[in-house]
């Protein structure tokens, strides 16, 4: 990979982006990219990026090889230098020219929403994986699929990637043969400029509820719905749910750039869609669905009739309806469609374990008040005697709202709850678990507070039977608790609970 400094300025200039430049050699070519000062810099183009950003990390680079570097302001005038207006969009620009803009490669599909981007996207990769083997790529908050080798999947640090990394994954997919790529935008992607200048074949918005905001992620919900209505703006094909909150705005967005006939919507037991979906059977394992067009539009399309899901929750019908959708556009066939969403599994959403005297487990990433109110509204309609058992702990340092959601959530539809830990931050998870407790009406719910997860969990599992329904919530099949700045090894829920229930079950 290499990236000619002239045309880095000319492209640059094409975004009015570019301040000045000083270059020392004016047939400069970098053959490396970087942002970290810590990595080897040996002929490369150096980016000055973060509020925290000092003018040693630039002279660290220097001292590792680096021959130019990219800033808002000038550090050093002894080396070659552009300075920019925004240093995250040309961070953004210049990867994709080094990485030889390999989003021109592939059909991309990109999905937001508050809730529900992780699991779409799954469903959407398993039915194309069927239909064009080994050239889906996958970019999600859990894993990332660049290829068809067990070394090319690996898992994600971040719902959508730094430009950087997000463009050198995308090389690594062509390289390797994909022809397609299903990913998450997380609405810090467009506040990070991590994917500016990205334009994608089809974009989907799934919901938006208050969530996000914080410290460390956005200042108010204006600011979060500004930015997750950018991937409609950026999309040629737009998917939508009617029933989103906000719709009006959010419609208005996707039609800045696609024409009507390029909007897709859908919606349950609805006449003010494209789509209508209705729910027909759900069990403890899958559930069943019908899809029926409204518009002529949508009976174009061909996706009306019946559906298996093999993952339960009324609320994944409406994520399995916008692959359904997502993947038609795509070329997939109806019989395809069926099969992919009838096998479709997603890591740590509604994974279910059955048990021999403990009650069912079902491990989902339920992880703010939109999420959790779905999924144990779900199972208090489906399971009405059942007693509902939650473990749950809230981030620190950012989606403060989410705690007083839990509260309210675990208030109106558990029956008992354990608070737990759940990537603390530099927060002490007590005072956090306490944030949660103090909003709790604990003459309806029975609540203490475990510290460690892994005894959390033993303690709702141990004494859990029956009929019970015991939900890990918030933590899915993350590996880690993010701590003090630290990613620290975590086994995940599923593993955890797993372990347990071999312990005092046999």
């Amino acid at each position: 990979m290499s990236l000619e400094i002239s045309k880095a300025i000319d492209l640059l200039q094409e975004h009015d982006l570019l301040v000045s430049s000083k270059i020392l050699d004016e047939n400069l070519m970098v053959t490396n990219i970087s942002y970290n000062s810590r990595e080897d810099q040996t002929n490369g183009i150096f980016f000055c990026k973060g509020n925290n950003f000092k003018a040693e990390y630039l002279q660290q680079a220097i001292d590792s090889g680096a021959a130019i570097y990219v800033a808002e302001k000038e550090f050093d005038s002894s080396i070659s230098n552009i300075i920019v207006k925004d240093v995250q969009k040309a961070l953004s620009l210049l990867s994709a020219a080094f990485y030889g803009n390999p989003e021109r490669e592939l059909f991309i599909i990109a999905f937001t929403g508050t809730k529900g981007k992780t699991t779409t996207s799954y469903f959407i990769h398993n039915i194309l994986d069927e239909v064009y083997p080994g050239k889906v790529a996958l970019f999600s908050t859990v894993d990332r699929i660049v290829g068809p080798k067990p070394e090319d999947k690996f898992k994600s640090d971040l719902t959508t990637p730094e430009s950087m990394e997000l463009f050198r994954d995308m090389r690594r997919a062509v390289d390797n043969g994909m022809t397609k790529l299903v990913m998450e935008v997380s609405s810090q992607a467009y506040k990070k400029n991590r994917v500016y200048g990205l334009n994608f074949d089809i974009g989907g918005f799934l919901n938006i509820t208050p969530d996000h905001i914080g410290e460390n992620e956005h200042p108010t919900y204006a600011d979060y719905l500004y930015c997750k209505k950018q991937l409609l703006i950026n999309s040629k094909v737009n998917i939508i749910n009617a029933q989103t909150n906000d719709f009006d705005t959010v419609i208005d967005a996707a039609r800045q750039t696609s024409d009507d006939k390029d909007i897709y919507l859908f919606g349950r037991d609805t006449k003010d869609a494209d789509f209508s979906i209705s729910s027909k059977e759900a069990t403890l394992s899958d559930s069943i669905f019908d899809i029926s067009s409204v518009t002529e539009k949508g009976k174009a399309l061909g996706v009306d009739g019946e559906y298996k899901l093999g993952v339960v929750g009324d609320f994944n019908e409406l994520n399995a309806t916008a692959a359904i959708i997502a993947s038609r556009l795509a070329q997939a066939d109806k019989a395809d469609i069926a099969d992919g969403l009838r096998t479709a599994r997603v890591p740590g959403r509604m994974e279910h374990i059955n048990t021999k005297s403990h009650g069912t487990i079902f491990v989902d990433y339920a992880h703010n008040y939109a999420s959790m109110k779905a999924l144990l509204g779900f199972l208090r309609t489906e399971y009405p005697k059942s007693n509902i058992k939650v473990v749950v702990g809230s981030p620190g340092n950012k989606g403060v709202s989410r705690r007083a959601g839990f509260a309210k959530v675990l208030t109106d539809l558990a029956d008992s709850a354990i608070l737990t830990t759940d990537d603390p931050g530099f927060e002490d998870p007590a005072d956090i678990c306490k944030q949660i407790d103090e909003k709790i009406d604990h003459s309806r719910v029975d609540v203490k507070t475990i510290i460690d997860r892994p005894s959390a969990i033993r303690e709702m599992i141990e004494t859990s039977g029956g009929s019970d329904i015991v939900v890990l919530a918030a933590k899915g099949d993350d590996a880690y608790q993010k701590t003090n700045g630290v990613d620290v090894p975590y086994p995940s829920d599923p593993v955890v609970a797993r372990k347990i229930l071999k312990d005092i079950e046999g």
